[in-house]
């Protein structure tokens, strides 16, 4: 198992985000702005789902990597840290979905 982490994949992407290397894929996308790098997170979505409804393991691993660093790229363009998406995850999981649903407001009718 290795200790790589969705933090570390973080730092990567914006540290490679002001890089003036040219053989940087990162700094291209994110110099071609929010648009390019929401249709890269789009387009890896429907290939990780793809992947995951033809049962084909080593792809699907493959395109949730992409779908993964592509999200960094999006939250970094966006100035969201990776800590705000796990405090809402943390604050989802802090009881079932059903629990959270039943203490939603009734529509009235």
């Amino acid at each position: 198992m290795t200790a790589f982490t969705l933090a570390d994949l973080e730092r990567i992407v914006a540290r490679r985000a002001t890089s003036d290397d040219p053989q940087s894929y990162t700094a291209k996308l994110v110099a071609k702005g929010l648009p390019k790098a929401t249709k890269k997170l789009g387009e890896e979505a429907v290939e990780a789902v793809i992947a995951a409804l033809a049962e084909d393991d080593a792809n699907l691993v493959g395109e949730s990597a992409d779908l993964l660093y592509h999200l960094m790229v999006v939250l970094h363009l966006r100035g969201l840290p990776l800590s705000a998406v796990m405090a809402e995850l943390d604050r989802r999981t802090a009881e079932t979905g059903l629990q959270e649903k039943a203490r939603r407001p009734k529509d009235v009718v």
